[in-house]
């Protein structure tokens, strides 16, 4: 019975240790629109490379290269927005199974 009564104590020190604990603000990051691309395939409309890969699980994935992607690293078609607002091209990488 002594140690049960130990270990609550304990758990109401430490209680009282953690409630006097503050969080740090959240740090607020900022996206620039500004193009990605500065000099590559600029004469495209879009900049879309391709790979074969033959050990992938799906037959298609794309992945981001805009940085914008909500589900990044995968792309989600964020970079249609983002070259609209920049003039930019990137487009995704897309691995192919082989």
């Amino acid at each position: 019975m002594a140690s049960t009564t130990s270990i609550i104590q304990f758990g109401f020190s430490c209680g009282g240790a953690f409630s006097s604990f503050t969080a740090k603000p959240r740090r607020m990051v900022v996206v620039r629109a500004e193009a990605i691309n500065p000099d590559i395939k600029k004469d495209e409309a879009k900049v879309v490379d391709s790979v074969l890969v033959t050990e992938l699980s799906k037959p298609l994935t794309a992945y981001c290269r805009c940085w914008r992607s909500g589900t990044f690293p995968l792309c989600d078609g964020s970079h249609v927005k983002h070259n609209k607002e920049t003039g930019d091209n990137v487009g995704p990488l897309l691995l192919k199974k082989q």
